[in-house]
């Protein structure tokens, strides 16, 4: 169960990185996103692999419950916070296909607090992880 959980966090990690690189890339070419990955790599990579831990905690938890033939009562959340994040700080290289004055004028003040929303799913990273953490441990707790 463990070794499942591992690979699902890994394959997690790998699907956030490669939608970033494929989102900004489709935007703005492979050059430019190699450039904003050297760049922020420590915000990317940290999304990356907290969403993956995530997934690698809720799959665990997942099968933990159906193996002990336990009812659905825990819940866990998923790492999307993380994708979302990624995504809406990258959004701002829209505006290099999207010439729409509203469009690019919101996509503008995206840009400007990109390091900001960084942050913000990281947080959501941190939260994401400790829930997860919890219910896992609650749930061997309920087990004993």
């Amino acid at each position: 169960m463990i070794l499942k959980s591992t690979i699902y966090g890994l394959i997690g990690t790998t699907v956030l990185l490669t939608v970033f690189f494929s989102f900004v890339s489709l935007i703005s070419g492979w050059d430019f996103a190699l450039s904003q990955f050297l760049q922020f790599w420590y915000f990317i990579v940290s999304l990356a692999v907290g969403f993956g831990i995530q997934i690698g905690l809720y799959t665990y938890l997942k099968n933990a419950i159906h193996k002990s033939e336990s009812s659905g009562r825990i819940l866990a959340v998923s790492g999307t916070t993380s994708t979302g994040a990624m995504i809406s700080c990258c959004a701002h290289y829209i505006a290099n296909i999207l010439p729409i004055v509203g469009v690019t004028g919101f996509i503008s003040v995206i840009g400007q607090y990109q390091i900001e929303l960084f942050w913000i799913g990281l947080i959501f990273n941190i939260a994401g992880i400790i829930y997860i953490g919890r219910k896992v441990i609650s749930f061997h707790r309920s087990q004993m």
